[in-house]
């Protein structure tokens, strides 16, 4: 072993096997991997390195561990039993190898990815390169944190089955869906699911950097916000906090005069007045007159100082038309005749109407008339 011998004195190896001291056996085996990097080592060389490394790997002290890790952890030329012994190591230890050692195969990270725990996943989530062994492993076994890392490095390789289990794993993690959300390519499939899963500034991303029909991300974007803000309408009109909660749609520009159709279509008018006071500055008891006033002229004059589109004034005055000729009897059905009957004159009428508002409509008179037809059956049974 001339090479190794002329890198590491004799004196060099009895203190690594044999040094009293951590610190001087640290020492010995930091000097000896510097010099197996630096010094061309001939196929017996190796072999009798590969020894003393295999020592060092079991040594008692975690220092001399630490040292062969951090030193060898970019090196082709640790052997791969070592490196998986030291994978199974404490965090000092195994940290440095898992994130960079090439020696590993797509196979052993993945076994460590399912065995590993948080911290190994993370390390390996963080690697220069990801197969798709090992995304494949990550999209079934990762926690939250190695997986948002993992789909955040763009040189791992996903392919479209993990990217939906992810999805499917995590889709109430912000985290998680922001990151794949940003990856430089997505399946369409993927971009699709997203769009009704992630806040209004990623779903922006997604529209203008993937490929989604725009139909298709005005119809999940509608699903997403407008109709699941109208369920919420539900709970705050049976509550006392209806002000508070139109003036935190309109701070977050959520306030739309679709949102206020559909609501309206519904049967919240409590909404629709606090909505209208707020979009206009105007105080909710004048609001409230010029909406129900008699005349034709004040809810014009309203409908237009909270700058809604003069488009679709007349489906908001067959609303307000269709609620006064209605007679509330404060039965359970009021509300389900009110909203059948107001859809059914705003769709046969002649106003001109964006044809998402339009789907939805008829989507809504439909479930409206089922529940009717439902409880027909019920009471004649």
């Amino acid at each position: 072993m001339a090479t190794t011998r002329a890198a590491l004195t004799d004196e060099d190896i009895r203190t690594l096997l044999k040094g009293a001291t951590a610190d001087e056996r640290a020492a010995a085996a930091q000097k000896l991997c510097r010099r197996i990097e630096q010094v061309p080592l001939t196929e017996e060389d190796r072999a009798l390195a590969g020894e003393i490394l295999r020592i060092m790997a079991a040594d008692a002290a975690e220092l001399v561990r630490r040292a062969l890790a951090v030193t060898l952890k970019s090196s082709p030329l640790l052997p791969r039993d070592v490196a998986l012994k030291l994978a199974r190591d404490v965090e000092s230890v195994c940290l440095p190898v898992l994130a960079s050692s090439p020696v590993f195969t797509d196979e052993d990270l993945a076994d460590i990815v399912r065995l590993g725990g948080a911290v190994r996943q993370l390390a390996i989530a963080r690697r220069p390169t990801l197969a798709r062994a090992v995304t494949d492993a990550l999209a079934r076994h990762g926690e939250e944190k190695p997986v948002a890392a993992a789909c955040a490095n763009d040189k791992a390789d996903f392919g479209e089955a993990a990217l939906q289990r992810i999805v499917d794993r995590f889709a109430e993690s912000e985290r998680v869906l922001t990151a794949v959300a940003y990856r430089s390519a997505l399946p369409m499939l993927v971009s699709e699911r997203l769009v009704a899963l992630v806040s209004e500034q990623v779903r922006e991303h997604l529209i203008a950097k993937h490929a989604i029909p725009p139909n298709v991300a005005m119809e999940l974007a509608f699903g997403a916000t407008e109709r699941a803000t109208v369920d919420l309408v539900d709970q705050a009109g049976r509550t006392a906090e209806v002000k508070g909660f139109v003036a935190h749609l309109n701070k977050n520009k959520r306030l739309t005069a679709s949102l206020l159709l559909r609501a309206l279509a519904q049967g919240h008018m409590t909404f629709f007045e606090w909505s209208v006071a707020e979009l206009s500055g105007v105080p909710h008891h004048r609001t409230w007159l010029m909406i129900h006033d008699a005349g034709s002229l004040g809810l014009k004059a309203i409908y237009e100082r909270a700058g809604l589109p003069a488009r679709l004034f007349t489906a908001f005055r067959a609303a307000v038309d269709t609620y006064h000729s209605m007679e509330f009897d404060g039965g359970a059905r009021d509300r389900e005749r009110f909203q059948q009957k107001m859809l059914q004159r705003f769709l046969t009428s002649a106003q001109p109407t964006a044809r998402e508002d339009v789907d939805y409509l008829v989507d809504r008179m439909d479930q409206v008339s089922l529940a009717l037809q439902d409880e027909d059956m019920a009471e004649s049974a």
